[in-house]
């Protein structure tokens, strides 16, 4: 799967996919990661990205032109099956929706900054908008971040374990249950005497019934739709 993002600070992505997990799935050519720096598409001598908003206000927003040449660069290139923009106010990012969205072969990632971009891109060329939460960042790359490494780690090969993702906590829409790990005793406190058994049904058993009590005590919204 390929991943082509456009960021007007793109310095700030290198880190999360130098290194773990992510390193080896691109090392493994499971994944492809293209940074694409917005500066290169500035206007005039300083290369300008962003300008104030239009009837006032704080805040800088990128510039529609620079995001447009952008993006039509990489469209004359690629075919995208999502062109994502992460933001604030979209749509709640969910398990599910990265589950769908590890399944497609190609999507661009346009990325805010500031007081986010002229919404004359978003009518133009957005085709999903995301959040990651109830929350405000100064720019989208910490959320592209979590978009990539999220459905990344659902792409067969990615993880060792294939089966590690499909446990995971908003799976099946249960909390993960807790895990354990040597020493059986530590500091008095002893992992559960069921998951020393050897017996896979009680231990599946076991594990369902603590993902259900942890979701009905922390989360039961999201009981909801089940």
């Amino acid at each position: 799967m390929v991943f082509d993002i456009i960021s007007a600070v793109p310095d700030l992505l290198k880190s999360p996919f130098e290194h773990s997990i992510m390193k080896r799935a691109i090392d493994n050519n499971l994944i492809e990661i293209n940074i694409i720096a917005l500066r290169d598409y500035g206007i005039g001598k300083h290369q300008q990205i962003d300008d104030y908003q239009y009837g006032g206000g704080a805040g800088l927003v990128l510039m529609p032109v620079p995001l447009h040449n952008c993006i039509e660069e990489l469209k004359s290139k690629n075919d995208y099956d999502e062109v994502i923009f992460v933001t604030p106010d979209g749509e709640s990012y969910n398990q599910s929706t990265a589950n769908r969205l590890s399944l497609l072969k190609r999507v661009m990632i346009i990325l805010g900054h500031y007081k986010g971009i002229d919404d004359r891109i978003r009518q133009k060329h957005v085709t999903m908008e995301l959040s990651i939460g109830d929350y405000v960042l100064s720019g989208g790359e910490l959320p592209a971040a979590v978009l990539v490494d999220s459905i990344a780690r659902l792409i067969p090969g990615v993880l060792n374990d294939a089966t590690s993702a499909l446990t995971d906590s908003h799976q099946d829409k249960l909390l993960a249950p807790p895990v354990f790990t040597r020493p059986a005793n530590f500091e008095g406190i002893k992992v559960p005497e069921i998951l020393l058994s050897g017996d896979d049904a009680k231990i599946d058993d076991w594990r369902y019934q603590q993902s259900l009590d942890k979701t009905q005590r922390i989360r039961p919204d999201l009981l909801e739709d089940v």
